[in-house]
């Protein structure tokens, strides 16, 4: 029987202490989770700790139950409709917006470190969701604006997940081989054709996971909604 090298014996220690870290990470992901999934099958005095009191479908039926399905449904309906158009127009801005500074321009240095970096992507990220919601729901409310999830939820919903799809953009873009393009050129492309055969497949990916994290963002989002989506909704 063959004896282990001491690099493959290193290899495989690594190997096992990455696995139980990843491993570790999924449980601190999805065990609470799991655990509240577990505990919705306990009777009706349950709670939301160990140990159960009892085995039933109580609260299953209390979540399907006529008196609350239209809310439920009505709830789910509005999010997923929400979700899917700001997962659409996150694509789309975000993608437009990275290949604007593909090619240097007057003033895109300034443009992009004080405008578009600062106010754009830091600014949405580190602004605390409720405060954003709460300063737009008084702005609409001194313009007399009705607020609406399609309209003044949707705009806060924009404004948190495209610095996110506008990220992942400009890294696809940073590592995009432009002598593609060039060589389409070189043999009478026209610009459309070059974007539509050339730029467009290779940047699919990405545009795929700006539009998911639009929709992943959006979808989880309360407090930046929960002003900014109606009074009956």
């Amino acid at each position: 029987m063959a004896r282990w090298s001491p690099q493959r014996k290193k290899k495989a220690w690594y190997n096992f202490l990455f696995g139980g870290y990843y491993a570790f990470f999924i449980v601190f992901i999805y065990g609470p989770m799991i655990a509240m999934f577990i505990l919705s099958f306990q009777g009706r005095r349950g709670g939301t700790t160990f140990p159960m009191r009892g085995a039933s479908l109580y609260w299953w039926n209390k979540l399907i139950e006529p008196s609350s399905v239209g809310d439920m449904q009505g709830a789910l309906g509005r999010s997923l409709i929400l979700a899917i158009i700001v997962m659409l127009i996150t694509a789309l801005f975000s993608t437009m917006l990275a290949m604007a500074f593909r090619k240097k321009f007057w003033g895109s240095g300034v443009l992009f470190y004080t405008i578009i970096l600062f106010y754009t992507v830091m600014a949405g990220l580190m602004m605390p969701g409720i405060l954003l919601s709460l300063g737009l729901a008084v702005l609409l409310k001194q313009m007399g604006i009705p607020t609406a999830w399609w309209s003044s939820g949707l705009g806060v919903h924009v404004v948190w997940t495209l610095p996110f799809g506008f990220l992942v953009m400009m890294a696809v873009f940073n590592r995009f081989d432009s002598t593609l393009e060039e060589a389409a050129r070189d043999m009478g492309a026209s610009e459309w054709t070059v974007f539509k055969e050339i730029t467009l497949p290779l940047v699919t990916p990405g545009i795929v996971a700006a539009g998911l994290f639009g929709f992943t963002l959006s979808y989880d989002e309360f407090a930046r909604t929960t002003l900014l989506s109606g009074q009956y909704n």
